[in-house]
C-alpha cells in the first residue's frame, strides 16, 4: 500500500504514447475530455469508459498548457486515483506525476496538515476508525452515567450513526431521531450531551475521525479567506470522479474550491447512487447544473462491458426510475445470451443451483475468479457458503470486516500511534491495558502523568511500576523509547514492537493465534512499502485492507468471488449470479416508497451491470426467517415489472420454470410501483389485520400519516408505509 496521496507513476518516454484524438475516444467521451472552461457534468453510464474519459481528460489538460500541480482528483478509492494517474502519466511521459490525486479524505488529510495552522489545528492529529470512535462512545457514556448496567441506552453504534449521520446529511441529531429513530425521542438531550463530550474528547487528544477531515477541510475553506484563496488559485481543475456519491459536505467543499474559476469535472451515473446510508445524496448529481450555471452535460451511453441482451435487462431495471437523467445504454459487442431468471423451492436448492451453473462454466473454461455472486445484504449468502464449502471451493467474501477492525491488528498500530502523536490516550489506554496485573484504575493513574508532562513517553519511563508488572513495564518503555529512533525505517519500527508484542499477543489470542498471526504477517508485508509512519498509520484508517474469510486459495491462486452488491460497484465479471431476489429480501421490507425503494431499484441495476456475458438472477419461494418459520415468497418487485421477453426462464438443478398462469400472471405485470391504499380504509390501534408477508398482526400505534406500527404474531414489531404494504384488516 502507498501514500493515500498518490501520483501517476514517473515515466522515463521522451515523448507521449498517445494523443487526445476522436480516433482513441468516441465522440461522448471526446467531447467531454476536450472540454474548455467552465463546469461540466459528465453521466457515465455503466461500463461507458469514464475512467478513460478522466484520464483523457488530464492528458488533455496538460497537453494544452495546464501545470500539472495547478489539477486535482478526488476519487472515492485510493486505487481508482493510482490507476487514472498511472495511465495519465503514460499518455502524458510521466508530467502527471505532480498531479494531487486522491480520496476526498486522504486530500484532507493532507492540506489540514498542511493548511489546518489557519483553523488553528496542529499537524500531528491522529485519524481514528469507526471502531475507536465508538470505543470513545461507550467510555463517555460510562463517564456520564449513560449507560451501564440496568440502565437502558441506546448503543455506541446508534449513537456513532445518530452523530454521524448529521454531519454526512448536513442535517441534526433531533431530525434524524424523528426520521428513523422516533422511539428514542426521549433521549435526543443526551445524544447532544455526548457529541459535545466526544467533540471535546477529540480536540484534548489530537484525534480526528473520517467526519472531521471534511468538516475541517470545509471550515478552512468557508472561514479562512486566505486559505480559500491559495487553494482555489492553486487548483484551477478540478476533476470529481463517482459525484453520485459525494454527499453535500463534499459537494459543498467542491463550490469553495472552484469559487474563482468554476472548472470543475464531475464524472457519474445517477442510477448508481447506493450509499445513502453513508450520507451520499442522489441529489447532489441532479442539481449540479443549478449550483454551477452554464454547466454542460454530456452522457456517456455506450457501453464497453455488457452484452445486447444483458443491457436491455439494465435498462428495463432503471426505465421505471422517478427522478434521473434519461439515457440508454447501447454496445457494438454482437451475441449474447438473454440473462436467466430462476427461482427455486428454497435458498439451499438456489444455493446448488449456483454452485451446478459455476462448475458447468469452470467446465467450459471461464476461470473460477471471473465469476461473483452478488447479494443484498451479507447474511444471505450463508447456504450459498455451506453449499460451496461441502463442494471444496474456495472463495473470497467482501463486504465484512476490514483487517484493522481486528482487535490484534489495533492492539499493534496503538504503538505506532503513540509514536506519531504522544497525546493519543486511546491508543496509550490499549498497550497499557496489556500489561498483567494492570487494571482500569492503574491506567488512569499512567495517563494522568502522561496528560501533565511535555514529554508523555519520558513521563511513562519515569513512572514507578508494581513489582508484579515492573519487568514487562520496563520492556515497554524500552521499546518505545527505540522507536523514536529517526534512522529506523518503519520495517524497522515494526519488528521492534513484533519483539515486545509476539509474547503478549500469544497469551491474548491464544484459541486462533496462527490465523491472527497470518494477519500480523500482512500487515509486516504492507508496511514495507512506505519510508515513513506517518503515512503508513493514516493509510490504515483512511484506506484499510479487507480481511479475507478463506486461508486458502486453489492451487492455481484461484477464489470466486461472493459480494455485497456496495461491494461490487466498479467491478465486472464474466459471469454474474444476484441471489435472493425475493419480495421482502430485495428490495428489503423496510424500504418505503420515494427515496429508499428508487435505491434499492439503483441497487438491482448496479448488481445487473457488473456481468459481461452471463447473468443469473435467482430467487427462492420459500425463505426461512429469523424465528425459524417459513414463509413463502415471491420474485422481487422490480423483476414483477421487467418485460418477460427479457429474460429467459429455466427449470435445472432443483430450480422451476414459473408457470405464466395464475397467481403467477398477476406477479408478472408491471407497473410495480406500490399502489396507494384505499383512502376509505381508516387503520386504528387495535386492530387485527393480515400481511401477505407477515402474516396475522395487530396495530399497536399510529407513529405517523400513512404508518401503522403493527406486532405480528411470528416477526415481531414493524413500522409499515400504506402506499406500500397492503394490509388486510381481519378483526
Amino acid at each position: 500500500m502507498q501514500t493515500q496521496h498518490v501520483s501517476a507513476s514517473d515515466q522515463q518516454q521522451t515523448t507521449p504514447v498517445s494523443t487526445v484524438s476522436p480516433e482513441v475516444l468516441n465522440p461522448a467521451q471526446y467531447a467531454a475530455a476536450t472540454h474548455g472552461d467552465g463546469p461540466i457534468l459528465v453521466i457515465a453510464g455503466a461500463g461507458s469508459g469514464k475512467t478513460r474519459t478522466l484520464v483523457y481528460r488530464m492528458a488533455y489538460l496538460i497537453e494544452q498548457g495546464v501545470e500539472p500541480e495547478s489539477i486535482l482528483l478526488l476519487t472515492f478509492t485510493r486505487r481508482a486515483a493510482q490507476e487514472m494517474l498511472h495511465r495519465a502519466g503514460e499518455l502524458t511521459a510521466g508530467s502527471c506525476r505532480r498531479i494531487m490525486g486522491g480520496t476526498f479524505h486522504a486530500t484532507a488529510n493532507i492540506l489540514l496538515r498542511r493548511y489546518g495552522h489557519h483553523l488553528g489545528l496542529g499537524s500531528n492529529f491522529t485519524i481514528i476508525d469507526r471502531g475507536d470512535a465508538e470505543g470513545i462512545i461507550n467510555l463517555l457514556k460510562s463517564s456520564l452515567g449513560m449507560g451501564g448496567a440496568g440502565k437502558r441506552f441506546p448503543s455506541k453504534r446508534v449513537v456513532m450513526n445518530l452523530i454521524s449521520g448529521a454531519i454526512n446529511k448536513s442535517t441534526s441529531i433531533e431530525q434524524l431521531v424523528h426520521n428513523d429513530f422516533i422511539h428514542l425521542t426521549e433521549f435526543i438531550n443526551d445524544f447532544y450531551t455526548i457529541a459535545d463530550h466526544y467533540r471535546q474528547f477529540k480536540l484534548d487528544h489530537g484525534l480526528m475521525d473520517y467526519d472531521d477531515l471534511l468538516v475541517h477541510w470545509k471550515r478552512l475553506l468557508a472561514e479562512s479567506e486566505q486559505a480559500r484563496h491559495e487553494l482555489s488559485t492553486r487548483f484551477q481543475h478540478i476533476l470529481v470522479d463517482e459525484y453520485q456519491d459525494t454527499n453535500q459536505l463534499q459537494a459543498e467543499i467542491v463550490r469553495l474550491l472552484a469559487y474563482r474559476h468554476s472548472n470543475v469535472m464531475v464524472v457519474g451515473d445517477d442510477a448508481q447512487s447506493i450509499y445513502s446510508f453513508r450520507g451520499a445524496d442522489f441529489f447532489n448529481i441532479m442539481r449540479f447544473p443549478d449550483q454551477f450555471p452554464g454547466a454542460r452535460i454530456v452522457k456517456l451511453e455506450e457501453n464497453y462491458r455488457s452484452t445486447e441482451p444483458i443491457l436491455q435487462l439494465t435498462n428495463a431495471v432503471i426505465a421505471n426510475a422517478e427522478k434521473k437523467f434519461t439515457k440508454t445504454l447501447f454496445t457494438s459487442i454482437t451475441g449474447g445470451t438473454r440473462p436467466q431468471l430462476v427461482v427455486a423451492p428454497n435458498e439451499a436448492a438456489e444455493a446448488r443451483y449456483v454452485v451446478q451453473e459455476i462448475q458447468k462454466r469452470q467446465a467450459e473454461g471461464v476461470a473460477v475468479n471471473d465469476m461473483a455472486v452478488l447479494f443484498r445484504s451479507g447474511f444471505h449468502s450463508f447456504k450459498l457458503e455451506i453449499e460451496l464449502a461441502s463442494q471444496g471451493f474456495d472463495f473470497d467474501k467482501r463486504g465484512g470486516l476490514k483487517l484493522t477492525e481486528s482487535a490484534h491488528i489495533k492492539d499493534l498500530l496503538s504503538f505506532f500511534r503513540v509514536v506519531i502523536n504522544p497525546w493519543d490516550n486511546l491508543s496509550w489506554n490499549r498497550i497499557l491495558l496489556q500489561l498483567e496485573k494492570v487494571g482500569p484504575k492503574t491506567v488512569h493513574k499512567i495517563l494522568q502523568a502522561i496528560r501533565e508532562s511535555d514529554t508523555p513517553i519520558a513521563a511513562l519511563a519515569a513512572y514507578r511500576p508494581g513489582p508484579a508488572w515492573k519487568t514487562q513495564f520496563e520492556h515497554l518503555t524500552r521499546t518505545l523509547h527505540q522507536l523514536l529512533d529517526p534512522a529506523l525505517t518503519p520495517s524497522d519500527q515494526f519488528d521492534l514492537v513484533m519483539a515486545y508484542y509476539e509474547p503478549v499477543f500469544q497469551k491474548m489470542y491464544y484459541d486462533d493465534y496462527p490465523k491472527r498471526r497470518k494477519e500480523l504477517d500482512q500487515i509486516k508485508a504492507l508496511i514495507a512499502g512506505y519510508g515513513d509512519l506517518q503515512s503508513f498509520v493514516d493509510d490504515t484508517a483512511l484506506d484499510p485492507p479487507e480481511a479475507t474469510t478463506s486461508d486458502d486459495a486453489n492451487e492455481d491462486g484461484q477464489r470466486l468471488i461472493l459480494s455485497t452488491i456496495h461491494s461490487a460497484k466498479g467491478l465486472e465479471w464474466d459471469t454474474v449470479f444476484v441471489i435472493g431476489l425475493a419480495e421482502g429480501r430485495f428490495p428489503h421490507q423496510h424500504a418505503t416508497p420515494g427515496e429508499q425503494w428508487e435505491e434499492e431499484r439503483r441497487l438491482l441495476y448496479v448488481a445487473a451491470t457488473r456481468a459481461k456475458k452471463l447473468l443469473y438472477l435467482t430467487y427462492p419461494r420459500e425463505m426461512i426467517m429469523p424465528d425459524r418459520q417459513t414463509v413463502r415468497t415471491g420474485m422481487s418487485p422490480f423483476l414483477r415489472e421487467i418485460s418477460p421477453g427479457l429474460y429467459t426462464m429455466v427449470e435445472r438443478g432443483g430450480a422451476v420454470t414459473v408457470p405464466l398462469t395464475s397467481q403467477y400472471e398477476e406477479r408478472m405485470q408491471p407497473p410495480v410501483q406500490p399502489k396507494v391504499a384505499s383512502a376509505r380504509v381508516v387503520y386504528a390501534e387495535g386492530m387485527q389485520v393480515s400481511h401477505a408477508f407477515f402474516g396475522l398482526g395487530r396495530i399497536t400505534s399510529i407513529p405517523g400519516p400513512r404508518r401503522v406500527e403493527v406486532l405480528f404474531d411470528r416477526h415481531g414489531s414493524k413500522i409499515l408505509h400504506l402506499d406500500y404494504a397492503k394490509l388486510e384488516i381481519v378483526g
